[in-house]
């Protein structure tokens, strides 16, 4: 059993993060080492990143996605870029094979998501799965553990509009975080490296 030190206390309620808040991308590795399993070989860690790039809002997952594989998270495992999305019309059949590669895997579901206008920007980490499709009243399956969502733009009114409508830097600008974030919390959890010397920006 290999156990790396629990230096943060674990929350029961997502944390809040601004995409471009001072060691945005730190604080989210820090949280996302608290919600992984403790025995760091006991499950494969898959990211799920949800989203198509055929509307700007929705773009955040597979820019995480296309971000880590373009700078490989090894041994995590990444599923949904822009080149081979995980979108409405094939999750299931996404799910299911992600299932089948990865049995009792860890899942971090990643999306994008709709809140209040001052939340835009806000990336939040947590327990429980994201529910795609929510903001813009899909019912699609559940996905993930824990979750990591960025909020991109403003809910209430014509989601789809919205969505479609969204700032492409600002989405850009958080999948960059995220990525790091990820990419940070893996080389400390894999490793025996300290977190001052996986504290860089790679994207």
């Amino acid at each position: 059993m290999n156990l790396k030190p629990r230096f943060f206390e674990k929350r029961g309620s997502p944390v809040r993060i601004l995409h471009d808040e001072y060691r945005a991308a730190s604080k989210l590795a820090e949280e996302l080492v608290t919600l992984l399993p403790e025995e760091k070989n006991s499950r494969q860690i898959v990211c799920v990143c949800i989203g198509t790039d055929r509307s700007t809002g929705d773009s955040l997952g597979p820019l995480i996605g296309t971000l880590l594989k373009e700078n490989s998270v090894s041994p995590f495992h990444v599923y949904g870029t822009l080149e081979d999305p995980i979108h409405a019309v094939n999750i299931h059949e996404k799910l299911k094979a992600i299932k089948d590669l990865h049995p009792h895997s860890f899942i971090i579901g990643i999306d994008a998501c709709l809140g209040h206008l001052k939340s835009v920007g806000v990336i939040q980490i947590g327990n429980g799965p994201v529910k795609p499709g929510a903001g813009v009243n899909k019912k699609l399956p559940e996905v993930g553990d824990i979750h990591i969502t960025g909020i991109v733009n403003i809910s209430g009114f014509m989601e789809f509009f919205v969505l479609q409508n969204t700032r492409l830097n600002l989405v850009l600008n958080m999948a960059k975080t995220i990525a790091n974030g990820i990419h940070r919390a893996n080389k400390y959890y894999h490793s025996e490296q300290s977190w001052s010397n996986v504290n860089e920006n790679i994207f």
